[in-house]
This record gives structure tokens, C-alpha cells and sequence, in this order.
């Protein structure tokens, strides 16, 4: 296990580097220039003088594969980030207090999801083609269907028409008030949770009853066993292999689905900072999250990976 997990470390040097290449190249090739927009939002002159000037006093003079090493040295040997364009403070600054709050709501997305898609879909397998079944393959398509963003904005938009009531988009953090942090957290938590779950009940109920299928499972009902020991020893811990897999492939889309929500519920997270920078053009900021976001998603992918040998004793790391 020791050996698995030092060559998995390893091999992640070189995934982190060539996305850093793309994430640092890709941001830069966003239409649009940032001089220009800083020198029309100060009312400067756009003339070759103050643009040279400009460009100088922000690094952006130097050829691109400069800035970039410029900017990997700066994170491996002095952890930093470098320094928002517009704001000239610290980008790590703000990934910290950012960071905790995408996670937070990326977190209890999950466990939505999880608490949703995992009973459902072992209960629509035992009662196959029944009344629950069809009730839930077809909230299963629902959430495929309809999008996550467009139920956020129906719950801000139509409880503040009809009733008055909207939900608080004064974000108040965890450590202040943590029943008021978990209460604005819930609606979003909720809706994007919701969304994964789809597709993790229908993989849930495909794997549970190609599993039940099995003979040591008839075995078992054949021993008198009883239900619930059937599906949850035997059943269910073979089933969830390729459904933790699908989890860790929804990493980014707990990433990808907060940046709207957190939008629409005014949530200071790293997708508002995202949005925020990619308008103006604020290219630390952005490689920056990307960057985070990337190991994130890798660090949750050898998770995956590692948990595979808990839920099933023949796999072996070798």
C-alpha cells in the first residue's frame, strides 16, 4: 500500500505541471485585453507610452514562458500566488478565505447526494418494476433534466414573489454563526446535491441488481438469511465499487455546479472570485483557482482509488 501510494504521489508531479500549462496559457488566451479595460475604467489615455508603462509595472512585458516559471518558482519555493492585478493583494489571501466556504458547500452537496442516491437507488432495486421504482427512475430523470441553475433562480425568484420570503444573501461564516452558516448553505447544498444524485441512483440500482443476480447472493437468500443483511454485507459493498468511482469523476462538478450557485445565493466562495476575475481579466487570480481546484480534484481521485481496497479485500496494490 505504502509503494501504491508513493508511485500515485509521484505521477501526479507531472498532471500538476501540464495543467498548470494549460491553465496558465488558456487564461491568457480569454478575449480580451486587461490594459486596455484598466486603461478605459481610469479614463487613462490608450496610447503606447502608458500601456508600455502599465504592462511593465504588472509583469505582462516579459514573454509568456517567463512569467510562467517567474510564477511556478514563486509557488514551490515562497507559496505565493502572486498578486491580484486589480487589487494588488495577495492571491493566496484570498484562496484562503475562499477555499473553506467552496468546500463547505461542495461537502454537504455530497452528502446530499450520498444521503439521496444511495438508499433510493438499493430501494428501487429490491422492489424492481414496482410503484417506488418507477417513482424513482423518474425522479432520477427529472434531475437529469432540469438544470441546477435554473432551480436556484426559481427558489430566489418566485418564494420572494409569492410569499415575501427569500433566502439570506448576507453569508455569515461557519465560525461566527454555525446554525445561520448552515441554514443559507442548505438550499444550495440541497439543489446541487440533488443534481449529482441522479446519476448516482440510476448506477446505484444497475449495479445492486446485476449484483443481486449473483449466485452468492441466492446462495444467501437461499441460507435464510435476512434482508437487510443480505443487501447491506453482501449486496450493497460489491455494488458500491464503480459507484464511488462515479463520486470521485463528480469532483468537478461540485466545483463546476458551485460557481453558478454560489451566484445565484450570493456565496463568497471561489466560484464568485472566479467569475469576478475572469470579467476582468485578473489572470493571478484565476490560474490560481484553477490550480487549487485541479489538486483538489486529484487528491479526491487517489482517495477513490485507496478506498477501493476498503470496500472490496481481493483488490490488491501492487
Amino acid at each position: 500500500m505504502q509503494a501504491y501510494i508513493a508511485r500515485r504521489l509521484l505521477a501526479l508531479v507531472p498532471t500538476l505541471f501540464f495543467a498548470s500549462v494549460i491553465v496558465f496559457v488558456t487564461v491568457r488566451l480569454i478575449p480580451g485585453d486587461i490594459i486596455e479595460l484598466m486603461l478605459s475604467s481610469n479614463d487613462i489615455s490608450a496610447g503606447k507610452k502608458s500601456r508600455e508603462q502599465l504592462e511593465a509595472a504588472l509583469g505582462l512585458d516579459q514573454p509568456m514562458y517567463i512569467q510562467y516559471f517567474r510564477w511556478v518558482y514563486d509557488i514551490l519555493f515562497q507559496g505565493d500566488f502572486g498578486k491580484s492585478l486589480w487589487q494588488n493583494t495577495p492571491v493566496s489571501e484570498q484562496l484562503l478565505v475562499r477555499l473553506p466556504i467552496t468546500f463547505e458547500l461542495g461537502f454537504l452537496a455530497l452528502l446530499v447526494a450520498l444521503a439521496v442516491a444511495i438508499p433510493i437507488g438499493v430501494y428501487s432495486a429490491m422492489r424492481q418494476d414496482s410503484a417506488g421504482d418507477y417513482v424513482a427512475r423518474s425522479f432520477s430523470i427529472l434531475m437529469l433534466s432540469v438544470p441546477s441553475f435554473w432551480i436556484g433562480t426559481m427558489v430566489m425568484v418566485f418564494p420572494s414573489i409569492w410569499w415575501g420570503w427569500s433566502p439570506d444573501v448576507k453569508f455569515v461564516p461557519f465560525s461566527q454563526d454555525p446554525l445561520r452558516n448552515l441554514g443559507q448553505m442548505a438550499i444550495p447544498a440541497v439543489i446541487l446535491g440533488c443534481a449529482l444524485s441522479a446519476v448516482t441512483m440510476r448506477l446505484t440500482r444497475t449495479m445492486m441488481l446485476e449484483v443481486l443476480r449473483q449466485d452468492y447472493v441466492r446462495t444467501a437468500w437461499a441460507k435464510g438469511l435476512d434482508e437487510r443483511l443480505v443487501v447491506v454485507r453482501h449486496a450493497l459493498r460489491n455494488a458500491l465499487i464503480p459507484v464511488v468511482t462515479l463520486i470521485g469523476l463528480q469532483a468537478p462538478l461540485l466545483i463546476g455546479g458551485a460557481v453558478i450557485l454560489e451566484q445565484i445565493f450570493v456565496i463568497p466562495g471561489m466560484g464568485l472570485l472566479l467569475l469576478d476575475a475572469v470579467s476582468q481579466r485578473d489572470y493571478p487570480i484565476i490560474t490560481g483557482v484553477f490550480l487549487i481546484v485541479g489538486i483538489a480534484v486529484m487528491v479526491i481521485n487517489l482517495i477513490v482509488d485507496l478506498s477501493y481496497g476498503v470496500l472490496d479485500p481481493k483488490v490488491r496494490y501492487r
